[in-house]
């Protein structure tokens, strides 16, 4: 199992991000979750295959219609415990 930490700048909140997020790894089989940052990033850990991970990485730095996506920070969080399915309620303010 490979995961990753992913943060995620631009115009993120309030577009409908996590739940993008949530249906890509729903369909991909992804483990994790995704959740809005105070600072207006959102984070999401994922886990997977690598070829998984990556589809996921793609995909946020596509992100929903209305998002608008400036930079996206990948970093190694292997070794980090995951739920067993993927949880986007999650918010850190």
């Amino acid at each position: 199992m490979h995961t990753a930490r992913i943060i995620v700048h631009g115009r993120v909140q309030g577009v409908g991000y996590r739940a993008f997020v949530a249906d890509e790894a729903e369909r991909l089989g992804a483990r994790g979750w995704v959740r809005n940052r105070a600072d207006g990033t959102v984070e999401a850990l994922v886990g997977g295959g690598t070829d998984l991970v990556e589809a996921m990485v793609a995909a946020c730095r596509r992100g929903p219609r209305m998002a608008e996506v400036t930079r996206i920070d990948v970093l190694p969080a292997d070794g980090e415990p995951l739920p067993e399915g993927f949880d986007h309620i999650r918010a850190m303010f």
